[in-house]
């Protein structure tokens, strides 16, 4: 009975977790819907120098190295400076899925995106 239960523990943990309901695909679609007026190919049209690429998030984002996407989800949620708050507007579900996207492109250097 016990091996049951953790496992059923377990499945109940992974099928509930909100970082499963990330959808990666819908990311770009909710950029483009709501962050490339400001970010296309992960520029940044309002101060240049702190762009969506790895190394500016790195420098001016806070936690960016120890929890990328966290960064993101927080940077995102609440905004900072020039860049709104999108609480209220996007829902956390598109939130972590949008960051997802965000870190994601890091990775690849923005080089997938089409630049504009």
């Amino acid at each position: 009975m016990k091996p049951f239960l953790s496992v059923f523990l377990l499945f109940t943990l992974i099928i509930s977790s909100p970082t499963l309901a990330v959808n990666p695909g819908k990311g770009a679609e909710i950029f483009k819907a709501n962050c490339a007026v400001c970010h296309s190919s992960g520029r940044n049209v309002i101060v240049a120098y702190k762009t969506l690429k790895k190394e500016a998030l790195a420098k001016y984002l806070k936690g960016f190295n120890q929890n990328a996407e966290a960064a993101v989800v927080a940077q995102i949620t609440h905004g900072k400076n020039a860049m709104p708050s999108f609480k209220g507007y996007l829902n956390p579900a598109e939130i972590e899925t949008v960051a997802a996207y965000v870190v994601e492109q890091t990775e690849k250097n923005w080089s997938k995106v089409a630049q504009k």
